[in-house]
């Protein structure tokens, strides 16, 4: 079990998350405090850390999102849009980088182009939404939206999990 809290600067907030990685796969619980208002979310994924099941909370409305053989479903519903996403993307937690990062395990100087399903809380919305990882270090990939020309160079530590994503996220206790 691992205990990350990160720091939001463009919105101000704090996370508190906990990572639980065993025989069962990974599953993470996480507490967002913003500057008006809480959300929670509770992920799992496999070992390999392919996701699989999001359950998201803001105030009273909860969202389900989950990836199956089936396919993606959102609050139980079917949604096609999503078929080329293999990771979720949730907009106010820098934890969703550890999913690419982990389940593709780039080398240095290798690079890959996925789908997530992007996650905006508090609205609760989801859609596809195109990205690049490239493995620019031994702990640094350069993060860049496919489709806007948003690129950042997050540093993680050995587990994968964010350090730093500059402007965005930072660690509150930084490894090490």
């Amino acid at each position: 079990m691992e205990v990350v809290r990160w720091r939001g600067l463009a919105a101000p907030s704090t996370e508190r998350c906990v990572v639980i990685e065993d025989d069962g796969g990974v599953h993470v619980r996480s507490v967002i405090h913003g500057a008006d208002q809480e959300c929670e979310y509770e992920l799992r994924a496999t070992t390999g850390w392919v996701f699989r099941a999001l359950t998201a909370r803001v105030d009273s409305q909860v969202l389900e999102v989950t990836r199956s053989d089936r396919g993606w479903a959102v609050d139980g519903e079917p949604r096609a849009d999503l078929e080329e996403a293999v990771d979720v993307d949730i907009s106010v937690s820098p934890l969703s980088n550890t999913l690419p990062i982990r389940r593709l395990g780039l080398a240095l100087g290798e690079s890959a182009d996925i789908v997530t399903a992007y996650v905006t809380l508090p609205d609760l919305a989801v859609s596809a939404d195109p990205q690049r990882y490239t493995r620019v270090g031994e702990r640094a990939y350069l993060y860049q939206s496919r489709d806007s020309d948003f690129e950042r160079t997050i540093t993680v530590d050995d587990d994968g999990l964010v350090i730093d994503y500059p402007g965005l996220f930072e660690r509150e206790d930084p490894p090490g």
